[in-house]
């Protein structure tokens, strides 16, 4: 009977503390909660905010709808400086407006990336697009190199060389009316960025089934639900009833398969470095991950696999998506814009006439009037239609004061409409984007690659591709677009894309590249 009376005893000992520590984290926590919603109740908010869960029940289930809900709420409450709602129990700032934004992207205190990256590390891990601190910063010292202008000259064959295999597979729909091209180019994009990432043709274009691309966009897909839904925060809940085994799924494929690339391309490296490649003369193209399993830090360290795994993940997710994205969205606005199409091809038959050479660097510092179309499609339609950071101090925005913690959402879509900087914000107009029309614009009032020290470290190269791959097609055929602006809805999760993707006719113009 004693020992009886110790167990329960015991037991009692554990279950009490157990209520002890729930009681003093959800006092913690509520008081936190509290004491945020205090000091930032000034601040303009859309209403209908429920405890616990926020606007959460507010918002549509459908990223279509989603991003639309979103966007007017940046259109109603336009006058405002800022707004915010609440996602869950944290609270989110909205920002739209350049001087706002610059508040939070200018300050090096701010480059903690908001809770909602999260759900990203699963699959990115904590990689340059995720991490903080002082992982983030020795990050980013060590692979701004592996950016040189040199290095982007290396790809340009790679990029030359899956243009034309896209404008062979173009051809094919010439005459045979509308048809939806996004495919098309988001398989180039991925086919371009798994040779200069990872060194590896997958031969994307040929295979349009890619098990890779239909997992990417499915992951994409997941974890964009997932950020707007609190009640899957936790993974408890996630796993049990929402789509936690989908995700793991999926997670452990795209894992796997560029873990097998990584293996295979320092074997590659091992082998040639000791003088046993079979390709004797023959230059090897250099890849990021190349430079990756070469890098090391200040104390001569070399990056880990698992390092180097979170940043070729990242490439390969950040390095397609977003290009392909923006591309499409350039081919619908220049489908339905003659005028500037003819502006484009007019200035491809200066720089290259009757020549189906391939593009070098020389030509694409000329293609001016075609960088400004790319910039004004990145405006309309930024391939990233919201980043967010934790704010990591007290700070005043707009004459709001904001406390530590609160969650800060840009919101470039928005933000590039401010008829201040750019009047008539809904016309397609690349002429904005020249040196002359540029000056005295606002610095954050344009920022599609982010802006301060997190801004894209990899804008150069997305330009570049860009360039190659719009050339190339323009080069050889006229683009007509199929769909009116008001049909196409965009779809904001992780990357801005179509709904139903980007229809067009082509017509031949010219004659076609010799293939190799």
């Amino acid at each position: 009977m004693p020992i009886l009376l110790g167990d329960c005893s015991a037991g009692l000992l554990v279950v009490s503390f157990f209520i002890a520590v729930l009681t003093y984290v959800t006092y913690q926590l509520l008081s936190r909660h509290l004491l945020q919603w205090y000091k930032i109740k000034p601040i303009p908010d859309i209403g209908g905010t429920f405890p616990v869960i926020g606007n959460a029940l507010q918002f549509k289930t459908n990223a279509g709808d989603f991003f639309c809900q979103i966007i007017e709420f940046t259109t109603e409450f336009w006058s405002a400086p800022l707004l915010k709602l609440w996602v869950g129990p944290m609270p989110f700032l909205i920002l739209f407006h350049a001087e706002t934004v610059e508040t939070v992207l200018n300050n090096p205190v701010h480059i903690d990336k908001s809770y909602a990256y999260k759900f990203l590390h699963p699959w990115l891990g904590t990689g340059l697009l995720t991490s903080t601190g002082h992982k983030w910063r020795q990050r980013r010292k060590m692979l701004t190199p592996t950016f040189h202008f040199s290095i982007l000259t290396d790809f340009l064959d790679v990029m030359n060389e899956q243009a034309e295999v896209l404008v062979e597979k173009l051809e094919k729909e010439v005459g045979k009316g509308p048809f939806n091209c996004f495919n098309y180019i988001t398989l180039c994009a991925l086919d371009i960025i798994c040779e200069t990432a990872m060194g590896k043709k997958i031969y994307a274009q040929s295979n349009h089934e890619s098990k890779y691309v239909q997992s990417v966009y499915k992951m994409s897909d997941i974890i964009s639900r997932r950020q707007r839904m609190p009640w899957f925060w936790p993974d408890f809940m996630y796993n049990y009833f929402g789509e936690g085994r989908e995700h793991n799924k999926g997670i452990k494929f795209l894992h796997s398969f560029t873990s097998s690339v990584i293996y295979e391309r320092a074997e590659s490296i091992s082998s040639t470095e000791s003088g046993s490649d079979s390709d004797q003369g023959v230059r090897k193209r250099r890849a990021f991950l190349d430079m990756l399993l070469k890098t090391t830090d200040e104390d001569g360290n070399k990056m880990s696999h698992q390092d180097i795994q979170e940043e070729v993940d990242t490439f390969m997710f950040r390095g397609h998506d977003t290009t392909a994205a923006a591309m499409n969205w350039s081919i619908h606005l220049l489908g339905s814009h003659p005028e500037v199409q003819r502006k484009v091809q007019q200035e491809l038959q200066e720089v290259f006439g009757e020549s189906e050479r391939p593009i070098n660097m020389e030509d694409l510092k000329k293609l001016r009037y075609l960088e400004c179309v790319i910039k004004e499609s990145l405006r309309m339609f930024p391939s990233v239609p919201f980043f967010a950071r934790s704010l990591c101090e007290d700070c005043e925005i707009n004459g709001f004061k904001v406390p530590k913690g609160v969650n800060a959402i840009i919101i470039p879509y928005a933000l590039h409409r401010d008829p201040r900087y750019f009047p008539d914000p809904e016309v397609f107009r690349p002429e904005r984007f020249l040196p002359e029309n540029s000056v005295g614009r606002h610095p954050y009032a344009y920022i599609p690659f982010s802006a301060g020290l997190r801004n894209c470290i990899g804008q150069r190269f997305a330009i570049m591709e860009e360039k190659v791959v719009l050339a190339s097609i323009l080069r050889y055929f006229n683009i007509e677009a199929c769909q009116k602006r008001e049909d196409i809805r965009p779809l904001g999760e992780l990357i801005l894309r179509p709904e139903k993707g980007i229809w067009i006719k082509l017509e031949r113009r010219g004659t076609m590249p010799t293939a190799h």
